[in-house]
């Protein structure tokens, strides 16, 4: 299902009588970060354990992420994010739901990791790239 743009429903927020009737003509709700990772998960036909691995996580500790047990750093989630090979805005939503920043462009640091992901690099390729700037790596 289309998402609709936020413009879209920036415009009917305003014209709405009241935001708790936007909301639930609009099924606003708090996302969380559990909930959107299965959601990616279901849409990209991965495994949650392919993902684990793939992100360099210890077993126990990336399943307790993804079922909302354990809260995950900044950090952790982009590891997730490079393993599912999120786009930037899958990323930054996933970012969000974890309830850390978003990948912001006026960061040096972000900016590289914005780059690596729209060019399909993957997580050691990023962390070279922030090393080679010498930019805390994520790993």
């Amino acid at each position: 299902m289309k998402e609709p743009l936020t413009e879209e429903l920036l415009e009917q927020l305003l014209a709405a009588p009241d935001p708790a009737q936007f909301a639930a003509e609009n099924k606003i709700t708090t996302r969380s970060l559990p909930d959107y990772l299965q959601q990616l998960l279901d849409e990209k036909g991965l495994e949650r354990s392919h993902v684990i691995r793939e992100a360099g996580l210890n077993e126990t500790y990336g399943y307790q992420i993804f079922m909302g047990q354990r809260n995950a750093t900044r950090n952790k989630i982009l590891q997730i994010i490079f393993a599912m090979k999120m786009t930037l805005k899958e990323a930054n939503r996933s970012l969000q739901a974890a309830g850390v920043n978003e990948l912001y462009c006026k960061n040096r640091r972000d900016a590289i990791i914005i780059f690596c992901l729209d060019h399909g690099y993957n997580l050691l390729q990023t962390d070279q790239e922030l090393y080679r700037f010498k930019e805390d790596t994520i790993c």
